[in-house]
Parts: C-alpha cells; structure tokens; sequence
C-alpha cells in the first residue's frame, strides 16, 4: 500500500513538472526550426509567420495519433485557404515507417521529420501526441498533451478564435 502511495505520489510530480515545463512556452514565440519535410524540402517555421499554425508531434507507434491524424487533416483542408497551416513533426528514428503511415491515412498536411529529436525538445516534447497552436504573430498560444475524441472540437474553437484575431 505504501508503495503505490508512493508511485502516486510520484507520478503526480513528474505529471506536474511536464506540464509545468509546456506551460512555459505558451505566450512566448514559438521556438523557430527548420525541418525536412516528407516532400524532400525543408520546411521552416518562420515562413509561416502570418497564419495561425498548428505543430502536431506524433509517432508511428501512438495509437492516438494515429486516431488524431485523420481529423486534424480535416481542420487542415478546411482552414488552409484562410490563413490556417499545420506541421506534423514525426519524432521516429526511422522516417520510413512514418512516410507509411501517412500513405496509409492519405494525410495531406506537411509532415516534417525530427529523428534526433532537436525540434522536440525545444518544445519540450514529453508524451504522445503534444499539439502546439501558434497564433499570426508567432507566438505559442496553446498546447495539449494527448488526444482523446473529442479534442478536435477544443482544436477547431481555438483555430477560429485565433483567425478571427
């Protein structure tokens, strides 16, 4: 009993500096990098200044990624002609099984590739998936950890809060 106290215990606190360390970043510019892209070109944060972005960090072996990936390109095609981009960073070691997925899914967003994990810590990238939403300015205006259905409609509401700026 006191074991499982003590892991509580315990996970209570890892929980609590993860989430305190993502915190630190909304209301700061978003970190800038540059990335190759799943099209073979790098792609760089700071291009898209003057849209509302949305940076998803996924792996191939997150079952709720997978479950995200296929709604958060519908919020892509339907937002992208008015000022609305989004990034996925795939964080595998090895791009080949992401390019898979993303074949398999028909994902149409950009998927950008972070094997040694450099953009994920700068983000400070500690669970599966972690969804970023930069406003036009290029600040962190939201983030979320996990997914869970229904998250998508927490997404869309902060899209059109942060178009209509």
């Amino acid at each position: 009993m006191k074991i499982r106290k003590l892991l509580a215990g315990l996970a209570l606190t890892v929980l609590a500096t993860s989430s305190l360390a993502a915190s630190d970043l909304a209301g700061q510019p978003a970190p800038d990098f540059a990335l190759k892209s799943s099209t073979g070109e790098n792609l760089r944060l700071s291009e898209y200044r003057g849209d509302v972005v949305m940076i998803n960090f996924w792996a191939t072996w997150c079952g709720p990624c997978r479950q995200e990936m296929p709604l958060l390109d519908q919020l892509y095609s339907r937002y992208q002609r008015v000022g609305f981009s989004l990034l996925g960073v795939n964080i595998d070691d090895d791009s080949g099984r992401a390019m898979d997925m993303i074949r398999e899914l028909g994902v149409s967003f950009p998927v950008l590739f972070d094997s040694r994990k450099v953009v994920s810590k700068l983000y400070d990238v500690d669970a599966m998936p972690v969804t970023v939403l930069v406003d036009r300015e290029g600040n962190v205006r939201h983030i979320h950890k996990g997914y869970k259905p229904g998250y998508e409609e927490m997404y869309l509401d902060q899209i059109r809060s942060l178009l209509r700026e």
